[in-house]
């Protein structure tokens, strides 16, 4: 007898194993229709081997999967395949989809403490909030954020036995926090003898006035530390005597003794210059806004002030068009440019105008590229003689960008550096070059002129000389002959009075 054809998954039963269909039983508990078409034997009581009623062939399935059983009668019983799928119901739940997973039922002690909020004297529930208030007092977050369905569906997400408390008590934590970090404060200033302060008056978004001071001195361990002690704010005139006894009443407030302020550091604002002077402190002028107020008084030229103009409205089209953006960066793409935006001049922020100027030359050939092809924006292409002015313009202020950045830093004690940078500036830096341009030239003689008229001053000398002798990087190499028998004899009776005092 020869073995008749079929898949590998399909068991050929023997002659004697064979019996009758009706001998076969049906499977317990089956729903799909296609079961009418095959069975058990009588002696299987487990039910292991499905045997086709037409064939006898046994057809391998898995847990009652009837893909299997489908397959067999679509290649081997075809008309038998047609009439079970013409006869099987509709809306019959294939038994050939993957089983639904029964979700694993809760247990009482979870569903308790799942539904049971924290007490409010718990660890857990002081942990939460500390949290979302530190959130909102270091990323200056709205405190009614937390009264938003957004963010109560976060933080009942993240646990849901936390219910968040109202916005008020939030303005109470904010406001605890910041009793505890000013006790904190006030104990480190406590063993702070020497100190220098740094002011400003300023004004927020709706125009409110704010004076700010911060504090900087040195630890016990050597350490530069500076403290925001306050922003406050600032309703009254902002004449120079109102502003001398706020600073005043600031200094007492945080137990600060005046004499022990070395200088305070400024901008150059009238009624500013005139608080100091009522109070008696020594004034150290900003040394990056008073070299930004130099550049703007070197550039008050017809020729820069044009080529700065059309910077400006050049800067200003690719700002508020997303067709003139796109449009640049395939530009950039196709000449080979670096993929940078544009960069807006913001008059507050010291360095800006340079570093607009550097980028718009940097990406010259892509801008005229944009604009020349466009009608209404031809006449912003810049012409040989706005690069001529702008190039002249970035060579000289170019440099200065470093030294703004490097004597602007918090981490390190920079009043050192102001002597010997000024220095350098005179004779390197700002120093006429044979390849400068007359128009370059002017530029930084300018700058130069202004520096030096405001260092002139004999009390912001003196004090440039005496940190200048004490850092030992720089000494006496850029202070005149002249002062230095008068610095040392200073730093000698200084150090004897010290020496007093400790001993």
């Amino acid at each position: 007898m020869s073995e008749s054809s079929g898949s590998a998954s399909q068991v050929s039963v023997s002659a004697e194993e064979q019996s009758p269909a009706d001998d076969l039983v049906p499977k317990r508990k089956s729903t799909a229709y296609v079961w009418n078409y095959f069975g058990f034997r009588s002696s299987d009581v487990l039910q292991r081997q499905v045997l086709c009623k037409t064939c006898r062939t046994s057809v391998s399935t898995s847990r009652g999967n009837t893909t299997n059983l489908y397959q067999h009668l679509q290649k081997h019983h075809r008309q038998l395949y047609d009439e079970c799928m013409a006869k099987r119901p509709t809306d019959e739940n294939i038994s050939s989809q993957p089983p639904r997973l029964t979700p694993k039922q809760t247990s009482i002690v979870q569903a308790l403490e799942s539904g049971t909020p924290y007490d409010k004297s718990s660890r857990r529930y002081s942990e939460i909030t500390d949290a979302i208030a530190s959130y909102l007092a270091k990323d200056m977050v709205p405190i009614n954020t937390v009264t938003k369905d957004g963010f109560k569906n976060l933080i009942l997400t993240l646990d849901k036995r936390y219910r968040i408390p109202s916005r008020t008590f939030f303005t109470q934590a904010i406001q605890n926090m910041y009793l505890k970090c000013r006790k904190k404060v006030e104990a480190e200033l406590k063993e702070v003898k020497y100190y220098a302060t740094t002011t400003d008056m300023w004004s927020s978004r709706t125009t409110e006035p704010y004076q700010s001071l911060t504090v900087h001195f040195i630890c016990e361990d050597f350490e530069l530390k500076s403290r925001c002690l306050q922003t406050s704010y600032f309703p009254t005139d902002h004449t120079g005597e109102n502003i001398a006894s706020a600073l005043k009443d600031a200094l007492a407030g945080w137990g600060l003794n005046e004499e022990g302020q070395v200088c305070v550091t400024t901008d150059n604002a009238a009624n500013i210059i005139r608080a100091v002077e009522i109070n008696g402190w020594t004034r150290l002028q900003c040394f990056g806004h008073r070299l930004h107020l130099a550049i703007e008084n070197a550039l008050k030229d017809d020729r820069v002030q044009r080529a700065v103009g059309v910077c400006k409205k050049l800067v200003s089209q690719f700002s508020y068009s997303w067709k003139k953006r796109m449009a640049l960066t395939s530009a950039q793409k196709e000449l080979n440019l670096p993929e940078h935006s544009l960069i807006t001049e913001c008059p507050t922020r010291w360095g800006t105008k340079g570093k607009m100027i550097a980028r718009v030359l940097e990406q010259c050939k892509a801008l005229n590229h944009v604009l020349s092809a466009d009608k209404k924006t031809r006449h912003l292409t810049l012409t040989w003689q706005d690069i001529e002015v702008l190039e002249s313009i970035h060579k000289a202020l170019h440099p200065l960008q470093e030294f703004t950045d490097v004597l602007s830093g918090e981490d390190y004690v920079s009043v050192s550096y102001l002597k010997p940078v000024l220095h350098l500036l005179r004779t390197k830096t700002l120093a006429e070059d044979q390849d400068d341009t007359n128009l370059t030239r002017a530029i930084k003689d300018r700058v130069l002129q202004y520096l030096k008229e405001k260092y002139d001053d004999p009390a912001t000398q003196e004090l440039l000389d005496v940190t200048s002798f004490l850092g030992p990087r720089f000494k006496t190499n850029d202070i005149s002959q002249d002062n230095i028998p008068t610095i040392k004899e200073r730093m000698m009776t200084e150090m004897e009075e010290a020496a007093r005092t400790c001993f």
